[in-house]
């Protein structure tokens, strides 16, 4: 397979009502070909969008996607009459949970499979849509190879007294645990920062802020994970456009024993209808809510909200850190919303953080001042090549052990 002299690399990542993919063709450059969603699964008004490589789009339909499985064949139906000619080589999936053995990207097997399908009550709002993807790939493309990306592997680093929860041992052994996501996008930024700003950049004290609708934070030192927002689902840390984030479980208890809510009520409570939108009472959209919040005190509390957590888990994770280097803001609240960026850092500067005002409104690269004691970047993540370059690099590895008379794995 490489002795061609690029390959085509389909990445797929599949959410509970849609699915992100992207087809990139990669040898001595990283080239993306198109990129796209299906979007409102299950919910009988869907929609398949394609978009050029500078994100000009190309295709627009409404049609109804009863199910993923229907969704991913309106994908493979197009692709084969719009690139009969792009072969598919390998196609990397984006699985949000590994859990404690997943640790590092690999090919998918029917082991691993199998696998996977015990992790399941740790993501169960992902994990099965993620299956599915890999299952109808293998379907559609049999003789084409795939690969597992695990949102939470860039977390192994995690020390013990990071990840532990105060319960008893036996839970621990279970899986319950502190895990952390937005692996994924925290690789790739750390990549393009080494790019940019050399290895004593990437190397330093860094926190990402990843704030999108799911949003998270990480400590990073050395190029390794050694706190994050998130614990042993996406659903904990930071306020979420629809995730209510970190709760005292006595909340839980409460619901569960005044009002009786069930298991499935709660988990629609707290995944579906909390967050941005449960605050607001208006949107889960951050830039809807910046628009209204001097007319609707709900989407002022929301906005006030989000900035004044994101305010003191930066802290913390700064603590955590011995220090700051370097804070990132990426996703698309922290790539493009200049007031949340100011707020998080307003009063900050203990931290050495300071923003420059008209270089923040501006959406630079660096938004703090000259000589600041704290770098403050703006840097657009993409979880997709960064599936797409874990992919290829397996690919390689794969080529390098046949040449050594290595079996493939």
């Amino acid at each position: 397979m490489m002795q061609k002299s690029s390959v085509h690399i389909l990445t797929i990542n599949s959410g509970s009502t849609s699915i992100k993919v992207a087809l990139y063709q990669i040898g001595q450059e990283e080239m993306r070909l198109f990129s796209g969603s299906l979007e409102k699964i299950g919910e009988g008004n869907g929609r398949f969008q394609i978009h050029s490589p500078n994100e000009e789009r190309l295709f627009s339909r409404l049609l109804p996607l009863p199910d993923h499985q229907a969704a991913l064949q309106t994908l493979f139906d197009w692709l084969a009459e719009a690139h009969p000619s792009h072969n598919l080589d390998v196609v990397g999936h984006r699985l949000v949970h590994g859990g404690a053995e997943f640790v590092q990207p690999l090919w998918i097997s029917s082991d691993v499979l199998s696998r996977l399908k015990k992790l399941i009550p740790l993501a169960p709002d992902h994990l099965p849509h993620e299956l599915k993807a890999i299952q109808a790939v293998g379907q559609d493309y049999p003789n084409v190879p795939q690969v597992a990306c695990f949102d939470t592997a860039f977390h192994r680093s995690l020390p013990r007294k990071a990840y532990l929860f105060a319960l008893p041992q036996t839970y621990e052994q279970e899986g319950l645990r502190r895990y952390g996501f937005h692996g994924l996008s925290c690789e790739y930024i750390l990549q393009e920062l080494e790019k940019e700003a050399g290895s004593q950049a990437s190397k330093g004290r860094l926190v990402i802020a990843h704030l999108g609708g799911g949003a998270s934070m990480t400590a990073v030192l050395n190029g390794q994970s050694v706190d994050t927002t998130m614990g042993l689902t996406p659903l904990g840390g930071l306020i979420m456009g629809t995730r209510c984030g970190d709760l005292d479980p006595g909340v839980l208890l409460y619901l569960m024993r005044i009002r009786e809510q069930s298991v499935d009520a709660l988990d629609h409570l707290l995944n579906q209808q909390s967050g941005l939108l449960g605050v607001s009472g208006i949107s889960a959209d951050m830039k809807e809510l910046l628009d209204q919040e001097a007319q609707e005190p709900g989407a002022a509390d929301a906005v006030s909200l989000f900035c004044y957590q994101a305010k003191k888990f930066l802290a913390a994770l700064s603590a955590a850190l011995g220090g700051l280097d370097t804070l990132i803001f990426t996703g698309g609240i922290g790539e493009n919303a200049a007031a949340v960026r100011q707020r998080i850092c307003h009063d900050m500067a203990f931290l050495g953080i300071r923003l420059d005002p008209p270089r923040n409104q501006a959406n630079e690269a660096i938004i703090s001042p000259a000589g600041s004691p704290v770098t403050v970047r703006i840097m657009k993540t993409d979880e997709d090549l960064m599936i797409a370059r874990h992919t290829f690099n397996l690919l390689v590895q794969r080529e390098s052990s046949l040449g050594a008379g290595v079996p493939p794995d």
